[in-house]
Order: structure tokens, then C-alpha cells, then sequence
């Protein structure tokens, strides 16, 4: 929420300085993020009118103007494309300086003396606009004091609003709150009805039930829409970062600002028959005051009237947009004042859903006072009357007063507040507070009977209120108290490697951690084939973030590409988080993960080390040092899914159960994620990797090992991790130990097939081993090699 200080001081005086109103905002919970000072220095900076603008005779692109200051005329040469004979704008006189430092001084340009400067409104840091001379409307005050004609100095300030303080999307929300922080009081709106001058009226309907239980309108004849938007309007628009646009769309954006009800104005003339407020139909379209065409289902809601039969025509999506084909225009004569209350869950995720997003549908999904509507309508009534003139007829105000809920009483104990903040607050001090809130305060024995107004939705229960004397009383005015009591502790468990531990190891292996979002884009997961079992997001943050993530890779590598695209060569991020898997009927199924991916050389530059790019086996060892934590051997079997480098990928296994994959990305799914390095990576399963048996003690063996070389030809597309199961397997109880020693293709080996030598290193607990033990254990191996996979020894 962005608005102008000398607006919300307008609400609330106070003498706090402008840093001292910040603090106090942040303070109290209504964090601010910026601060933008504005026209702090304009001393001899006037209004002032152009009364001639002929073109410089050295340079096409000067005028030299003739300009009437208000205390006699001067000469300037101008460069603006918009100077011309008329116009009124500002004029920075001799000897004024500028914010910025810019000081002006009489000049020659081009051989023409200049005595001043015409100013943008980016000169006067009043708005970034540089593209032309600040246009100031005709009955502008020529020789008045552009601060004081602007209202300057002023400040724009934003603060960052939490969802359940939808009563600050408003510059009177926010002036409560200060109010009681600094001990103020809100002025009173001038929001008096103002009385019908006419009949004129049109019939609403409201057919949408508890979604849209409040509606009000009026119609407003004879509105000269083509009056310009006071200066004062059009300035606290501006510095609430709303650029005017015409006076009756900007009168319904004013009083969205500073009450927090959005409006809409409809030329009254391109609308026919009955108003019904209706859900859409299936398949219905609408053009939307931005140009675009959109397609409902019966999921929005409509503002429609009577062209074509009672509530054919849609001309306004309920709570979001205005329609184009009944937008107020320089045209437009009369108009239909349009103010309604929709409650939130209708509204909700519409806006995405059509790629939208309005002020109006921020405030509706969030939720809007519903005593608003038919104040806002009065408000915006005599702002348009005062300006624009026109006859008003009667307010239409439809209620379904059965959907309507009234604000409940809240009791608050005296004592429940003093126990849960810890210290005693004065009676008085409570009372001053929460009527400065804008709370109806009834005094008991015990404590206090309250009851919030409508626009406050987040006040339900007493520790609601209990929050709201504590962030105005001050949370810095709560005293510190550690709590009592032993603490339990709990010894790590020796079964698990503590992840703590893994993020350690990880980062002495020279890895990132990353922390990404456990929801992701829907595209991304189609682009890594991931969708299956993904759990859609009923209210996304945005369209961007629509689902929660199947896997750690996808959002792990994007981190990456977004480093390597930044300039960095060499990236290397791990990240441990849970995924999630639908689970239809319950709660989503989550898993731990642990993930890595990695690109550009395997170490950092240096002089002592020749460069080369990462490769499928520096990562696989990073993956055998972080299973040795678990005592774990891993085993790779050759797979290939949809997102990895043919022949460059593999599944990981620990005694027999998948616990993941490791390999190189699929080139054409690095070209889909704009990559232009190779990226290897891994994901396994948290709980079966880090799993390990509790050690235990055993006596070495007294007695000696034995070890026999063999070395077998196998067919080039086994591999070896079949091999070494099957001489596990195949050796029997007095292997300790199988090391493959050579790998060798060439001469006296048949192309196709590729010789593996291994060495078997057999051992007894209780006793020597004898030649037949061995020859035993080397001929069972042999005899299965044989049989499984055709392997003949190597002579």
C-alpha cells in the first residue's frame, strides 16, 4: 500500500516529524518499506504561464518562450516537446536551486539568453515522468508558489501489509492505527448523504447470493466528464502510485484509496434495462476496460444488464474489471455510480486465473468493509457533484441483510491480558487504545465488553484484541522474562546421520546450500517430465508458483541456471527439503530429499591443477564420501529417465532398495531450461541414505587372508555392478573383500567385449583356509559368471 504522508496527516493531524511516523508505522505492524520525499526544495519555483513559443534560431529543437511569471514576463529557452503558447507549468527562477543540487542561474543558449528554467516533473522530484514539461491545469495560479499550489513537501510511503490487516489497504485504515499509536484522534468524513435532485435510478437485482451480499449505486445526470482532475486529486493519486487518467475514473480510484472500497462508473447511457449482479455463464466473454477479451465459466461473477433480455449482457467482471463497451468517456454525460461488497472466496484466485491483477480484486480477496458501499457512493457523489456538476437521483442500496455478518462481541479479561503480555496495563491506557481503533469499549468488573467495527475482520477472539494492546502499547515496552522450567534433552539418535551433519560435509565438498520454494511453475515440472502425482495449489502466490514440487532437482537447477547466467562459470548448490506426491482422499505424501547439481570445473581456478569440467564420476564420488557418513556402499545401475544424458545416468541403490538417481541432464532438457553448460546432479531419498546400523566391536581375525586374481571377458554391455553381485553372491561366507583392479579392450580381446580383472580376498574367522576352500570359492564365481553372463577366463 503506497500513499501520500500529507494525506494521511490530512486524516490524523499529529506533529510527529516524517522519520518518527515511519518508525511508528513499522512499529505498530505496518511495516514500511520506502520512504520517498518529495519536492523537499522548490523555494523560488513558481507557476507560471507560457505566452509565446517561437522556435530558436540556432537549434530546431530550443523554443524560446516568453513567460509570464505572475510578477512580470521573462525570457527562456526550453527544449520540452510539449512547450507551446498557454501552457502553465512550473518555472524555476534565478537563483533557485533544485533537489539534486541543480542551481539556476541566467545563461546564454545558443546565443539567447535564458533567465530561468521551465521544470519536468522528474526536475522537481515530484514524479520520475521526464518526457516533458509538469502540465498544470488552466486556472493554475500563475505566481503562486508551486509547493504551495502542490501541497509540498510530502513524502510517498509504502508499507508492506500482512494478509489479515485488509482494513490498511486505505488511507483512513491506516490513520486509526496512527492515531492511537501517537495518541491522535481521525477526523470525521465529510460523507453527509446528498439529497436526490431527481428520480433517476436503475433497478439492481442481486442474483449471486451470499457471494455478493451488498450493492449501491446511483445515477448522476448531467456530469461535465471532461473537467480536469483538481491538482490536489490528481497529486495524492500520483503519490499513491496512481497516474490520473481522466476526472471520473479518477474520483472511483480516489475513494478506493482513501476508504478502501473499490468503485466502478459506468456511462449510464450504454446501459439498458434491469442491473443483476449474476454468476457468468459457460462459454460467456467480456471485453475488460484494458482491451482484452476474456472467457468465463459459471465460477465469476457478473455485473450485467438488460440488452438482449433481463441480465443477457455482461458489463463488468464482478470485483475485478469494468467493461469497455460501457466505460466512462470525455463523452459521457450521465452516469451509474457502482459500489458493491464481494466477499472474499468469491473473488479469490479469479484474478490469476485470467492472468489479472487489479487493486480492487488486492482488496476484495482480502476483504472489504460491508457498511462501505453506499458510504463510498455518497463520498464520490459530492466529490463529482463539487467538480463536475450534475443532478444526482436516490442511492439504490440492495442488501441480502442475511449475509451480512454483524461484528460479535469480544470479552476482555483484565487478567488474561496481564498474563499473556507479562505486565499490567492501565485501564485507562486500554480504553484510550482501542477506541482510538475505531472499538466500541463497554467498561465491566472484570474487564472490558468489545466490539470491533465491520471493517476489521481479523478481530475474533480475545487474544486478537490482547495483539492489539500490545503492538500500539509498544512490544518494546514488554519485559523480557526467560521462561521457567528444565528443558528435556534429547541424545541424537545413533541409527541416523543428522542432516546438520550432511550440510557440513556437503559444504567441506565445496557445495552452495540453496533454499528454494517448495512450489513451483507447473511448466517447469512438464519440462523435466515430473507432473505425474503433483499437488495443484488452491491459491497460489502466483501463476509462477501453482503447484508444490515432485522433486528438489527442477527448482535446484533453475538456481543454477540463474547463477550460471549471471556470469558465474563454476556453480555448485546442494539443498535438503521435502517433496510432496498426491495422495488422493488425504494429505499429501512427503518425503525428505537430498540434492545436488553442479556445472562448469571440477575445482576452482588455480595454478596447481589443470582445468576440466565436472564429470558423472567426481560427483558420484561426492556421493560415496556423503554415504561413507552412514557407512553405506551404494550400487549404480545403469537407467535413463526422461530428463538425463543417455549412457550418463544412473539409479543409486543401498542393499538392494532405489534410493534416487545421479547423472548428467538430458542435452535437449538443458536447452528447454536455457542452459548453456553440462549439468551433472543427483536426488536420493533422505531416510534410506542416511540410515546406519549402530557399530558394534568385533575382533579382527588371527588368521590370514587369501587373495586370488581372475580376470574374465564379458560382453561390453555388462556391467560391473552385475558382475559384483553376482560374485558376492556366487563366493560364499569367506569373501571380506572384491576389487576390480584393470579394465582392458584392445589386443587378444574380441571387439564387443571387454575384459574385467578382479581380485577375491577370502578370509576365516576361526581357521586357515585350506587350497580347496579357495578353489572352491574361484570356482563357484567362475561357474556363475559363466552361466549368467557367457564370461570365459582370460588366458
Amino acid at each position: 500500500m503506497k500513499f501520500s504522508e500529507n494525506w494521511l496527516r490530512h486524516h490524523v493531524p499529529t506533529t510527529a516529524t516524517r522519520d518518527e511516523l515511519a518508525a511508528t508505522l513499522t512499529a505498530i505492524g505496518l511495516e514500511v518499506e520506502e520512504v520517498t520525499p518529495l519536492g523537499d526544495s522548490l523555494d523560488g519555483v513558481v507557476v507560471a504561464r507560457i505566452l509565446s513559443a517561437t522556435r530558436h534560431p540556432e537549434a530546431d529543437r530550443l523554443q524560446v518562450c516568453e513567460v509570464d511569471t505572475g510578477n512580470g514576463t521573462v525570457q527562456i529557452v526550453c527544449g520540452a516537446p510539449n512547450a507551446r503558447a498557454g501552457l502553465v507549468a512550473p518555472l524555476a527562477t534565478v537563483g533557485a536551486t533544485l533537489p539534486g543540487g541543480i542551481a539556476i542561474k541566467a545563461a546564454k543558449l545558443r546565443g539567447v539568453e535564458s533567465f530561468g528554467m521551465l521544470c519536468s516533473a522528474k526536475e522537481l522530484g515530484v514524479d520520475p515522468d521526464a518526457s516533458g514539461l509538469l502540465e498544470l491545469p488552466d486556472d493554475a495560479p500563475v505566481g503562486t508558489p508551486l509547493a504551495q499550489y502542490l501541497g509540498l513537501p510530502d513524502a510517498s510511503i509504502e508499507i508492506k501489509l500482512t494478509p489479515n490487516r485488509a482494513d490498511c489497504f486505505s488511507v483512513r485504515g491506516i490513520a486509526f492505527d496512527v492515531a492511537a499509536a501517537l495518541g491522535g484522534e481521525v477526523k470525521p468524513l465529510d460523507a453527509a448523504p446528498v439529497a436526490a435532485g431527481s428520480d433517476a435510478a436503475m433497478r439492481v437485482e442481486l442474483d449471486a447470493g451470499l457471494r455478493v451480499p451488498r450493492f449501491a449505486g446511483r445515477v448522476i445526470d448531467g456530469v461535465d466528464a471532461t473537467v480536469s482532475t483538481p491538482a490536489w486529486m490528481a497529486e495524492r493519486l500520483r503519490r499513491s502510485g496512481v497516474r490520473p487518467i481522466s476526472f471520473l475514473v479518477d474520483v472511483t480510484q480516489y475513494v478506493m484509496l482513501e476508504l478502501g472500497q473499490p468503485m466502478h462508473a459506468f456511462d449510464k447511457d450504454t446501459l439498458e434495462g434491469d442491473v443483476v449482479v449474476r454468476p457468468a455463464r459457460a462459454g460467456e466473454t467480456l471485453k475488460l476496460l484494458d482491451g482484452r477479451t476474456v472467457e468465463l465459466d459459471d465460477d465469476f461473477l457478473v455485473v450485467s444488464d438488460s440488452r438482449g433480455g433481463k441480465a443477457a449482457r455482461a458489463v463488468a467482471l464482478g470485483g475485478i474489471m469494468g467493461g469497455f463497451d460501457t466505460r466512462v468517456t470525455d463523452a459521457t454525460r450521465n452516469v451509474f455510480l457502482e459500489a458493491a461488497h464481494w466477499i472474499p472466496s468469491a473473488i479469490i484466485g479469479r484474478s490469476r486465473k485470467l492472468g489479472l491483477h487489479t487493486d480492487a480484486g488486492h482488496r476484495f480477496e482480502r476483504g472489504v468493509d460491508p457498511e462501505l458501499p453506499r458510504i463510498a457512493v455518497e463520498y464520490a457523489t459530492k466529490l463529482i457533484l463539487d467538480i463536475a456538476g450534475g443532478v444526482p437521483g436516490p442511492t439504490v442500496d440492495v442488501t441480502l441483510a442475511e449475509h451480512l455478518r454483524a461484528p460479535q462481541p469480544i470479552m476482555l479479561r483484565r487478567a488474561r491480558l496481564a498474563r499473556v503480555l507479562g505486565l499490567t496495563v492501565a485501564d485507562a491506557e486500554v480504553e484510550r487504545i482501542l477506541r482510538a481503533l475505531g472499538l466500541q469499549v463497554e467498561s465491566l468488573a472484570d474487564g472490558w465488553r468489545v466490539v470491533p467495527p465491520s471493517r476489521r475482520f481479523d478481530l475474533e477472539i480475545e487474544e486478537d484484541l490482547i495483539e492489539e494492546i500490545a503492538r500500539i502499547h509498544g512490544y518494546d515496552a514488554i519485559p523480557t522474562t526467560l521462561p521457567a522450567g528444565a528443558a528435556r534433552l534429547v541424545a541424537p539418535s545413533e541409527t541416523r546421520v543428522d542432516e546438520s551433519t550432511a550440510r557440513r560435509h556437503l559444504a567441506s565438498r565445496d557445495f552452495l546450500e540453496a533454499v528454494n520454494y517448495a512450489f513451483v511453475d507447473a511448466d517447469l515440472l512438464s519440462k523435466w517430465s515430473l507432473t505425474d502425482g503433483s499437488v495443484p495449489l488452491a491459491n497460489p502466490l502466483s501463476g509462477e508458483l501453482g503447484v508444490m514440487r515432485t522433486a528438489l532437482l527442477p527448482g535446484l537447477v533453475a538456481a543454477l541456471a540463474r547463477n550460471a547466467a549471471r556470469q558465474q562459470p563454476r556453480v555448485r548448490l546442494c539443498e535438503l527439503g521435502n517433496v510432496f506426491r498426491d495422495n488422493p482422499g488425504e494429505a499429501p505424501i512427503e518425503t525428505g530429499r537430498i540434492a545436488a547439481a553442479a556445472c562448469g570445473d571440477v575445482h576452482a581456478e588455480q595454478w596447481a591443477v589443470t582445468a576440466r569440467p565436472i564429470g558423472f564420476h567426481d560427483l558420484k564420488g561426492d556421493l560415496d564420501s556423503l554415504a561413507a557418513l552412514a557407512g553405506a556402499t551404494l550400487e549404480y545401475r545403469a537407467s535413463q529417465p526422461a530428463w538425463a544424458h543417455p549412457g550418463r545416468s544412473a539409479d543409486v541403490y543401498r542393499d538392494g532398495v532405489r534410493l534416487g538417481w545421479i547423472g548428467q541432464l538430458h542435452p535437449r532438457l538443458q536447452r528447454a531450461l536455457e542452459l548453456d553448460v553440462d549439468v551433472v546432479a543427483f536426488e536420493l531419498d533422505l531416510a534410506p541414505l542416511f540410515s546406519r546400523a549402530v557399530p558394534r566391536a568385533a575382533a579382527l581375525s588371527k588368521y590370514p587372508s587369501v587373495r586370488r586374481d581372475l580376470a574374465f571377458v564379458v560382453p561390453e554391455s555388462v556391467e560391473w555392478a552385475a558382475i559384483e553381485r553376482a560374485v558376492k553372491a556366487a563366493a560364499g561366507p569367506f569373501l571380506r573383500d572384491l576389487v576390480l583392479f584393470d579394465r582392458y579392450q584392445g589386443k587378444g580381446v574380441e571387439p564387443g567385449f571387454k575384459s574385467l580383472a578382479m581380485g577375491l580376498i577370502l578370509q576365516d574367522e576361526s581357521r586357515t583356509l585350506t587350497d580347496r576352500d579357495v578353489d572352491t570359492a574361484v570356482a563357484s564365481v567362475t561357474g556363475a559368471l559363466q552361466r549368467e553372463y557367457g564370461a570365459t577366463i582370460r588366458g
